[in-house]
């Protein structure tokens, strides 16, 4: 559940105990959160002395090249782990034991193998990648950041769309959010942008465009704010509910690629709030006398 509704969500419906499961149907290491206050609402998981002891060698975050999707080493060769509050790909040991629990993908062992990765910390080794991006806190609270592909690297960071998206949603005029990099001529990397779907009652004429920057530059750090907004009816789903970015990638901020009837917006170097995006701003980028900040 996404953190900007859970206590919402709690107290409209006054449900004393939510119940967070977090696992995949091709992965290993399902985490579990019986949550009954604020402490552990956002959360998939609390990891204390006990659940260390057992599986603090069985599990490890490190760190991740999010534009290669590579594991990044160090000089040796070996994986670097994630400190606390340091988002990396959440690795599973594979001991002879655990390989016989591995998922397989049905006829397809090239993409089975993909799965796994060996030499991580050390010559031989074999861990199992979960293809999900983690964090975990000084408190041992384990947070979901992204699936890998979903992070974008922007002025040399990282950005996770699903921390943005968590920000940009609690703005209130701003019914839904999809967040997520596009490539713009001329610049390395990928720079924000957020799909939104304001509220009803809420018209492009009356939203709060200025209010919305400020909203955004003051949860977030700069580089993870998005520079530009798709205003948008309705987001796009899957059948099993996950949102759709692969045609909004694509067609980016491009005014002769945007379909349909959504407009964008963009916070122009300089300015307070998102105006108009219009085509002599696009051809400005692409001529170099407009740089995105």
């Amino acid at each position: 559940m996404r953190p900007d509704v859970w206590e919402p969500f709690r107290e409209r419906f006054n449900i004393p105990v939510i119940h967070e499961l977090y696992a995949s149907t091709d992965g290993l290491g399902a985490s579990f959160n019986r949550n009954k206050g604020p402490f552990t609402s956002g959360t998939i998981g609390l990891r204390g002395l006990l659940w260390n002891w057992r599986n603090g060698s069985n599990e490890v975050r490190v760190k991740m090249d999010v534009d290669t999707e590579d594991i990044m080493r160090d000089e040796n060769g070996f994986a670097i782990r994630c400190r606390e509050n340091e988002p990396g790909q959440v690795l599973h040991r594979l001991t002879p034991e655990a390989l016989a629990g591995v998922p397989h993908y049905y006829n397809n062992d090239q993409a089975t193998a993909k799965r796994n990765i060996s030499n991580v910390f050390e010559k031989g080794d074999l861990w199992f990648k979960s293809g999900d991006m983690m964090r975990q806190d000084h408190d041992g609270r384990v947070f979901f950041v992204d699936r890998l592909g979903d992070t974008f690297r922007w002025k040399s960071e990282n950005v996770s769309t699903n921390e943005v998206s968590d920000v940009i949603g609690t703005y209130p005029q701003i019914a839904e959010t999809n967040v997520y990099g596009v490539s713009i001529p001329g610049y390395d990397g990928r720079v924000g942008t957020a799909s939104v779907v304001m509220v009803d009652g809420v018209t492009e004429s009356t939203f709060d465009f200025q209010a919305l920057a400020a909203h955004a530059r003051a949860a977030l750090p700069g580089y993870a704010v998005p520079l530009f907004l798709r205003l948008t009816p309705a987001l796009e789903y899957t059948g099993t509910l996950k949102i759709q970015k692969g045609r909004l990638k694509q067609e980016g901020v491009n005014p002769d690629l945007v379909t349909g009837e959504d407009r964008i917006y963009w916070l122009k170097p300089g300015v307070d709030r998102y105006l108009p995006f219009e085509r002599k701003d696009w051809e400005g980028i692409k001529d170099k006398s407009v740089r995105l900040t």
